[in-house]
C-alpha cells in the first residue's frame, strides 16, 4: 500500500534508520486489507488528487502548475521515511552550528548520542504517522519535483472504518483537503521560499550548547506535565526570539490549513453526498481519546494543529463573506500579505489593512 521516494544525504549526529524503525515499530502496520483492497485504495486515492485538481482550481481560483509536484500513496512507514528526511533538511544547519562550536564527537559518544536522539525523533514520527492522513511536503525538490503529496492509505483506511462513513466518499474527502494545499504551494510559489526561511530563522536561533538546552528543556517539561506551564515542546523550548518567529509561522499555517478546510466542504457537497454526516464525526475524532493521547497531542504541539483548523477556516469565510474569493485572494499575492496570527483572530484588521 506504497509508492517510494528517495532520501537525501543525511548527517550522522541522528540515526535516522533508528528513528524510522523506532518509529514504525511503534505505528504498527495499520488495518489488515486484503492485497485487492490495498490494490483498490492506492488507485481511488490516486484518482481522488487528480479529480480534486480542477475542483480545487475552480473553487478557489488558484491555477496550480500541473505536475510539478507527485503524488505518493504511501504505508506509514513510507510516511516516517518522508518526514525523516524532510527532518533531515531543516535540522542541518543547526548541526553543523553543534559541530562548529564543539568540534566533531568522538566515535563512541556520536554511536551513543546518534542513538538516542533517533529513538527520540522515531517515538514522536511513530506517534505521529498513525494518525496523519495526508500532507504536503513543500521542501521535496528531487528530480526537478516542487513538493510532494503523501496520502497515508493504511491510515484513511482505519478512519473511514472507526467514523463508519461511505469509504469513496471520504477517501475523496481527503483528497480534496490535501490536494488543496498541493494548489496553495504549486500556485504560489513564493511561499516554499518564504516557509523555508521561518524555518531556519528558527534553527538558527537555537542555542547550541547541548548542556544548556538540556536543563532547560528539562525543567520546561516538568513545567508542562505538572500543568505549571502551557504550550507544546516546541513552545517551551523557543526563545522569546523564536517566538516571535512561531508567530508568524503559525498565521501562515493556520491559513493554509483554513483554506483547505473550506475547500473540502465547500467543493463537497458537490460531488460528495455524505459530506455532513463525515464532517460532523470528523470533528469528534479531532477531539482527541483518552487521557495519553491527549496528553501527547499536546506536547507535541497536535491541540494547536487543531485550533489552526478551527480558527483558519474561521478567518477564511468571514473575509470571504466580505470581499468573495477574489478578494480573499490578495492573501496569496506576497508575504506582506499573509495574516498575522492576530489578525487570524481579526479578520477585520487583515481587511482594514490589505483593502483599505
Amino acid at each position: 500500500m506504497t509508492d517510494s521516494g528517495s532520501s537525501p544525504g543525511r548527517s550522522s549526529m541522528i540515526d535516522w534508520d533508528l528513528a524510522v524503525n523506532v518509529g514504525a515499530k511503534m505505528a504498527g502496520d495499520g488495518p489488515s486489507v486484503s492485497w485487492e483492497e490495498a490494490a483498490d485504495v492506492v488507485g481511488e486515492l490516486r484518482g481522488g488528487a487528480e479529480r480534486s485538481s480542477p475542483l480545487v482550481r475552480e473553487y478557489t481560483g488558484l491555477v496550480a502548475q500541473e505536475r510539478t509536484a507527485p503524488v505518493l500513496v504511501v504505508d506509514r512507514r513510507g510516511w516516517l521515511q518522508a518526514n525523516v528526511d524532510g527532518f533531515g533538511q531543516v535540522i542541518s544547519p543547526l548541526i553543523d552550528k553543534l559541530q562548529e562550536k564543539k568540534g566533531p564527537p568522538s566515535a563512541m559518544a556520536q554511536a551513543v548520542g546518534s542513538r538516542v536522539t533517533g529513538a527520540e525523533l522515531g517515538f514522536m514520527l511513530g506517534f505521529l504517522s498513525s494518525k496523519v492522513l495526508g500532507q504536503f511536503d513543500p521542501f521535496y525538490d528531487a528530480d526537478g519535483a516542487t513538493g510532494r503529496l503523501l496520502l497515508v492509505a493504511p491510515n484513511i483506511v482505519q478512519v473511514e472504518r472507526e467514523l463508519d462513513v461511505d469509504a469513496h466518499d471520504f477517501r475523496l474527502w481527503v483528497c480534496l483537503h490535501e490536494e488543496t494545499h498541493r494548489v496553495q504551494f504549486t500556485a504560489v510559489p513564493w511561499m516554499r521560499d518564504h516557509l523555508w526561511s521561518q524555518m531556519r530563522l528558527i534553527v538558527g536561533e537555537i542555542e547550541s550548547d547541548p548542556a544548556k538546552v538540556l536543563g532547560d528543556a528539562l525543567k520546561k517539561v516538568g513545567d508542562v506535565l505538572s500543568g505549571r506551564a502551557e504550550g507544546s515542546l516546541i513552545e517551551v523550548f523557543s526563545s522569546p526570539a523564536q517566538r516571535e518567529v512561531i508567530d508568524r509561522i503559525t498565521g501562515v499555517m493556520s491559513l493554509l490549513e483554513g483554506h483547505a478546510d473550506v475547500v473540502m466542504d465547500g467543493v463537497g457537497p458537490e460531488v460528495i453526498p455524505s459530506v455532513e454526516r463525515i464532517r460532523a464525526r470528523f470533528n469528534d475524532r479531532r477531539k482527541g481519546a483518552g487521557a495519553l493521547d491527549r496528553l501527547v497531542r499536546r506536547l507535541l504541539g497536535l491541540e494547536q494543529k487543531m485550533a489552526q483548523y478551527r480558527d483558519g477556516a474561521v478567518f477564511v469565510r468571514e473575509v470571504v463573506d466580505k470581499v468573495g474569493m477574489s478578494g480573499f485572494n490578495a492573501v496569496w499575492q506576497g508575504p506582506e500579505n499573509l495574516p498575522s496570527k492576530t489578525e487570524i483572530h481579526e479578520p477585520a484588521a487583515w481587511l482594514a489593512r490589505v483593502h483599505g
